[in-house]
């Protein structure tokens, strides 16, 4: 599970994104006495869910530790139109340089933590959780999931390392869903194993091989309910995931079928940014 990220790694998150944007510097901003002192205000223009305030707060620290910052709401809070979320002051220059890399974290993780907070209400009550998939954006893996939480979903594996996931063409290669597990609590003792199943078929195979988790792909919602009861009347443990074609208007039905956990590509792939601006209000 993700919660806040460490320093280090946000520090070098926005320190690679100044450096694609400044390059050999801000020549732009040079237009500006290098005394000039301003304050400005960084203003919600919809409803969101707000996420990434210390991408943000980075972005200035790197530029000039004396910008001084008042943060007026906090990650995972929800966010009104025309709301004021953070009031900015100090030297005009580092802040006109700093503008858009803020807004691009501070939008793209609050589009992330916006989306999952949809998906997350419409399967309230149900039992089912939202899970987030590795369709990240390169770079920003560690970021969105954390972005994910803030919407209230929970993290599915973060990379290649701390769970087997098994698809379609790991069967192929392995030769049987049964090979692929067996061999998996052989080369990866301890760890989670995931089987992707795209029939019932597949889905006895599973079962019977003793997957943790059991990843219906795909699958009719009358297929997801004879998959939860075969599960119940097998007496497994293992966990059921839905995932394939999910959308807002679909999730809550997909949840009804008993689904433990339903994953969903789009809310770190298909995220629409939330529209933020800055705007300078004294400059002396």
């Amino acid at each position: 599970m993700i919660g806040k990220l460490d320093n280090g790694t946000i520090a070098r998150q926005v320190a690679a994104a100044l450096a694609e944007d400044l390059g050999g510097g801000d020549v732009t901003a040079a237009l500006v006495p290098a005394s000039q002192q301003v304050r400005a205000r960084i203003v919600a223009r919809e409803p969101a869910v707000l996420c990434g305030c210390d991408w943000v707060s980075e972005t200035f620290r790197q530029l000039d530790a004396g910008i001084r910052l008042e943060w007026l709401a906090v990650d995972a809070e929800r966010i009104a139109a025309d709301q004021t979320v953070l009031r900015l002051s100090g030297a005009a220059r580092p802040i006109l340089t700093g503008e858009r890399t803020a807004l691009n974290f501070l939008q793209t993780l609050s589009a992330t933590a916006t989306a999952t907070s949809r998906y997350v209400e419409a399967v309230a009550g149900t039992g089912c959780r939202i899970l987030d998939t590795r369709k990240t954006l390169p770079g920003l893996r560690l970021a969105q999931k954390y972005a994910t939480r803030c919407g209230g979903a929970q993290n599915h594996r973060l990379g290649l390392y701390d769970m087997v996931l098994i698809k379609e063409n790991h069967i192929v290669a392995a030769g049987s869903i049964a090979t692929a597990i067996s061999t998996a609590r052989r080369t990866s003792p301890g760890i989670p194993v995931e089987v992707e199943v795209e029939s019932l078929g597949e889905f006895d195979q599973a079962l019977s091989a003793g997957a943790d988790i059991i990843l219906l792909d795909e699958l009719t919602l009358d297929d997801m309910r004879v998959a939860v009861s075969r599960n119940r009347e097998h007496g497994s443990k293992a966990k059921l995931e839905a995932s394939g074609s999910v959308t807002l208007a679909t999730v809550r039905d997909v949840a009804l079928t008993g689904v433990d956990y339903i994953s969903v590509g789009g809310i770190t792939k298909h995220v629409q940014a939330i529209d933020l601006s800055m705007r300078f209000e004294f400059a002396a």
